[in-house]
């Protein structure tokens, strides 16, 4: 059986580390080099680097922060934010991430998604979904961008879909009415995203318990929980969740 990951995010605003609820009221945590070197030491699986304002403000990823990030861990790192060419992917690859997360570019420009595939091997190329509940979606959920700022015509379910047949290779499924709630992920979203592509499905938003990462990795069907005010909170840490999670007969990485 393959074994579940634990991955902890960090949002990146101006160079620092930040937390926020639902995408608003944004605090400054730390230091994302520091904090992604205590992580990789404790044993976590993955981390994930966004760089939450580049799209908005229409630049391209701090390539500088990536490269000490990249120094400070040794295993797969995923990075997104404003990274819109090939160009951008390859040159964030070269910092030193093993994978590129393409969210509101992606909806932008589909085609990056094939050609990013097609370069650098779909294992590269993770579809970043920001979703929230709407009743006027086939699915129930509508795709949003910029940060969970703009509202798209999206389908969730047809664009994860779509997505995947273009060539991403793993999606990152974040809950916007769960992101930093700490109440739990989206169940729902998650389950039904997972039991309709053919690639590992990340959950991310809501996460507050041990209890919530077991319940997405067996009802909501995910490959790996995304975690970060958990952590970042000094509440929990790596071993601790690992180790619970190992007692509950969840497939984990001791």
């Amino acid at each position: 059986m393959l074994k579940k990951r634990i991955i902890v995010c960090l949002d990146v605003k101006d160079g620092r580390t930040t937390k926020g609820v639902k995408f608003k009221n944004n605090i400054d945590i730390g230091d994302p080099v520091e904090m992604a070197a205590k992580y990789y030491k404790e044993g976590v699986d993955e981390l994930v680097f966004y760089d939450i304002m580049a799209s908005a403000r229409g630049r391209g990823p701090i390539l500088e922060l990536i490269e000490k990030v990249a120094g400070q861990v040794f295993i797969p790192f995923c990075v997104g934010g404003g990274i819109g060419t090939l160009d951008d992917i390859r040159s964030t690859i070269l910092a030193g991430a093993e994978k590129i997360s393409l969210n509101s570019q992606a909806v932008k420009n589909p085609s990056l998604i094939t050609e990013g595939a097609r370069v650098f091997g779909n294992q590269c190329i993770v579809l970043g979904m920001d979703a929230a509940k709407d009743e006027q979606m086939p699915s129930g959920y509508r795709v949003y961008i910029n940060g969970g700022r703009i509202a798209t015509e999206l389908d969730a379910l047809e664009w994860a879909k779509k997505a995947v047949s273009l060539g991403a290779g793993e999606i990152v499924l974040n809950s916007i009415d769960a992101d930093g709630t700490k109440a739990g992920y989206e169940l729902t979203l998650t389950k039904m995203i997972a039991e309709n592509v053919d690639v590992p499905v990340i959950a991310s938003g809501g996460g507050g318990t041990v209890q919530h990462m077991a319940d997405v990795l067996t009802k909501g069907k995910a490959d790996a929980a995304l975690i970060a005010t958990m952590v970042h909170s000094g509440q929990f840490s790596i071993p601790g969740i690992k180790a619970e999670l190992a007692k509950d007969g969840i497939p984990i990485r001791l």
